[in-house]
């Protein structure tokens, strides 16, 4: 039985089959006798888990052979680093379109051991908006963008094509729709929104850029560490990856991204409609940025906060609250949401529409 509509901005909703199997395998892992969380990661058993979460990405993303995978620890946070220190070439450059918070704590990162330029931002405008018509100077040894803005509720909707290595944080919108993993270089993404619990790191990156930074790397954040050991340098977080490989297997059985990408445009567009259509919401990101994943709005009238929020409380609507730096409310609608949780957040927003607008 549901409990709640989880709305939350992350760690959010995963299928329920992976919360009843993971509970399965923690308390006995394959009629083991073993839990998940007490295997060792040495064993064929866990060997088998990763592999199979790795093989899973590979499929589901359509990676070509020129790139690998990787399954890590320390979140999107380390992967600001990471990023940085593995593409930091020659000219110890890097470039950054600045889209919100993380890009911007992203770029930041890289300013520690190199130069970190900002090659365009929507601050001006709260980052309200996905910065256009920017230039890329022929010395950037890399250029990093952030695909979706989890708190300003604004998504990349075409990402730059062009001879700069190009790296991504994709850690709220991987898994959501088609990409052509080609085009990046390095794309890195957090679990906890549509992929897994927290605790694990997606990486994926071109086999060319290992070994070719031009600063020394410590050992734990070199990509090439890990790649020649199969994600296996030091113990891998065992439970995220094998809940993270539970839930890209229901994504694969669930018709894929092909599926997946049509469900969440139509479940932005049903929650955009009634944003649009109503006299006492307002949408608070640039109508063509909009995000699939994460629809930010406010109401009007403030006096009316309490009322909505007490509906969704009898509704059992739960983390529709905005984040702490902007206010407002925030609908985070990721893979595992259903529809019929949009459409009773929609119904909710009608009825204080029929009683106050």
């Amino acid at each position: 039985m549901l409990k709640v509509h989880n709305f939350s901005a992350g760690p959010c909703i995963l299928p329920r089959q992976v919360f009843e199997k993971s509970a399965e395998s923690i308390l006995d892992f394959k009629e083991s006798g073993l839990s998940i969380i007490e295997i060792s990661h040495r064993s064929k058993d866990f060997v088998e888990v990763m592999d199979k979460a790795r093989s899973l990405v590979k499929e589901i993303l359509n990676v070509p052979d020129t790139h690998d995978v990787l399954f890590l620890q320390g979140g999107a946070s380390l992967g600001f680093l990471i990023s940085a220190y593995n593409l930091m070439g020659v000219n110890k450059t890097g470039g950054y379109l600045v889209t919100g918070s993380w890009a911007k704590k992203a770029a930041k990162e890289a300013s520690f051991m190199g130069n970190s330029i900002i090659v365009g931002s929507s601050e001006d405008k709260n980052f309200n908006y996905i910065p256009k018509g920017y230039s890329i100077s022929n010395n950037l040894d890399y250029f990093h963008v952030t695909s979706n803005n989890t708190i300003f509720g604004t998504q990349i909707k075409s990402f730059y094509q062009g001879t700069t290595p190009l790296a991504c944080d994709m850690s709220s919108d991987i898994f959501s729709r088609k990409i052509d993993v080609s085009n990046f270089d390095l794309i890195y993404a957090g679990a906890q929104k549509n992929m897994g619990p927290a605790g694990t790191t997606l990486y994926i990156f071109n086999k060319k850029i290992l070994g070719n930074s031009s600063v020394p790397i410590p050992t734990m954040l070199d990509l090439k560490t890990h790649f020649e050991k199969d994600s296996m340098f030091n113990t891998p977080p065992v439970f995220a990856v094998y809940a993270s490989m539970l839930t890209l297997n229901w994504l694969k059985n669930n018709g894929g991204l092909d599926f997946i990408e049509k469900q969440n445009e139509k479940k932005a567009n049903l929650l955009y409609n009634q944003i649009d259509n109503s006299s006492l919401f307002k949408g608070t990101a640039n109508l063509e940025d909009r995000s699939t994943m994460n629809v930010t709005f406010t109401l009007e009238n403030d006096d009316l906060n309490e009322t909505f929020n007490n509906m969704l409380a009898d509704a059992k609507i739960n983390g529709l609250k905005g984040h702490r730096s902007v206010g407002g409310y925030r609908a985070s609608m990721y893979n595992a949401l259903s529809l019929e949780s949009v459409e009773l957040l929609v119904n909710v927003m009608n009825e204080l529409e029929i009683k106050k607008g």
